[in-house]
């Protein structure tokens, strides 16, 4: 089962209220989709922290109903 980019924008939200968060979809087929996320939570977090951060936030989704997400991660500029 696919996943649409408002179901992974609405998952990273609930778990990163302050993020900013852009979808895209790769392929047109529900399963491959980049994704651009910047969070406050993320200072001082090396990328893959920032990066697990947003898998927990998909709730056990990614690799199932969701088969690739290409991640581009950081905390907002000062």
């Amino acid at each position: 089962m696919a996943m649409d980019a408002g179901e992974i924008q609405t998952l990273i939200k609930e778990a990163l209220p302050d993020a900013h968060v852009e979808i895209r979809d790769l392929a047109g087929d529900g399963d491959h989709f980049a994704a651009v996320v910047v969070s406050k939570e993320f200072s001082g977090k090396t990328r893959v922290q920032q990066h697990q951060l947003v898998y927990q936030a998909l709730k056990g989704k990614m690799g199932d109903e969701l088969h690739a997400l290409a991640l581009q991660t950081s905390a907002p500029e000062s």
